[in-house]
């Protein structure tokens, strides 16, 4: 055990490279012996806004060394253990939290992940549609885009730590007056003040046909948008494809079927960054199947070389290039209620919620159940 870290040293076995996340027995804060998940790679959250909404709660639970999730489809609790977790990938769009001291406490969240000796790196959704209020409770765009650099610049004193900040406009949707080129033209805005710090842009096209709460969260917020089209699926994707070859970055999709010249297939738990990232970390790439290269005369560590076969997440969309983590955040718990949001099912819903995390914020779920 390093210090008061949660997460344990241990003898690096054959159970790392197994397909499911192995379990073992943890006790509760209330002296309760429960069968637990120890995932390798955590995600904090494809549901919720984690970093936004529930930074100290999070850290207080990766102290604890444990939470519990509930099953979104009958509610059955589920209990995650830190044991052994040796990445976090967070996604957000406003990590500002992470960034800021708790009252009454010398360290802010990410110190606190950094003191357990997590490795972890940022998917950052950094959209702009302020003028149609499509995002009521994200802020400003320019408060996000210094966010974005402090960040960062936060990051950057470690190793690779430009690389450890991904950028997202996520999802693009189209209305009467949000055209290709008005969202190419925002891209190319936000883009010139943040590519310094970021090694890729990621998006998607929004599907609205596919999820009937979208269509109804959509009309009920009167915004009149609409999918993309397949000539302009490739008009947005040359004019990514345009900027990010100017900026020097690369870009990629996610959870598109759809190949698009100049454009790759993304993956946001990257098994490529992480051993680009990551690669001191033995435990986490024998986990992902990197190839270890022995080092030569001139190197002092091991190079480990991208798997042959990523790790795919098997609980993901099929187009989806993501590697295997264990969600912790829940559906119906982000405040920010955009309007195109995939995982709340309704405001009311999502606030009531919020509301029940705040009387109970040291819960070891994330809305106090």
């Amino acid at each position: 055990m390093r210090g008061v870290s949660p997460v344990a040293d241990y003898e690096l076995t054959s159970e790392v490279m197994l397909a499911s996340w192995t379990k073992i027995e943890t006790v509760t804060e209330d002296g309760r012996k429960v069968e637990a998940q120890v995932p390798i790679i955590v995600s904090a959250s494809r549901s919720t806004d984690i970093p936004a909404f529930y930074a100290d709660w999070f850290v207080k639970r990766l102290e604890k060394g444990y939470v519990k999730w509930l099953n979104p489809f009958n509610g059955v609790p589920l209990y995650v253990s830190f044991a052994k977790t040796r990445l976090i990938v967070f996604w957000t769009k406003n990590p500002r939290p992470m960034l800021e001291k708790t009252p009454g406490k010398d360290e802010t969240p990410l110190d606190v992940v950094e003191r357990l000796g997590l490795n972890y790196y940022f998917q950052f959704t950094l959209n702009d549609y302020d003028a149609e209020n499509i995002e009521p409770n994200v802020p400003p765009v320019e408060t996000r885009i210094g966010t974005f650099v402090e960040l960062a610049k936060r990051i950057g004193a470690s190793r690779h730590g430009n690389d450890r900040v991904v950028w997202r406009f996520d999802p693009l949707l189209l209305t009467d007056s949000l055209t290709p080129m008005v969202l190419l033209d925002r891209i190319e805005r936000i883009g010139d003040r943040i590519v310094p710090h970021t090694p890729r842009l990621v998006f998607s096209f929004i599907d609205i046909q596919a999820y009937a709460k979208i269509a109804r969260n959509l009309e009920r917020a009167g915004i009149r948008a609409r999918e993309f089209e397949r000539d302009e699926m490739l008009e947005m994707a040359a004019g990514i494809a345009r900027l990010v070859k100017g900026w020097g970055i690369s870009a990629g999709t996610c959870g598109e079927t759809d190949d698009l010249p100049g454009i790759e297939h993304n993956r946001c738990v990257d098994d490529r960054l992480m051993v680009k990232c990551f690669s001191d970390d033995e435990v986490l790439m024998k986990f992902i199947g990197a190839e270890r290269v022995e080092p030569s005369l001139f190197d002092h560590a091991p190079v480990w070389e991208e798997p042959g076969k990523p790790k795919k997440d098997s609980g993901q969309r099929a187009a989806c290039g993501c590697i295997q983590s264990k969600d912790i955040g829940e559906y119906n718990t982000c405040p920010h209620l955009c309007h195109y949001c995939y995982a709340n099912t309704s405001n009311a819903t999502a606030i009531a919620n919020w509301k029940q995390h705040l009387a109970r914020p040291d819960a070891d779920n994330i809305t106090g159940k």
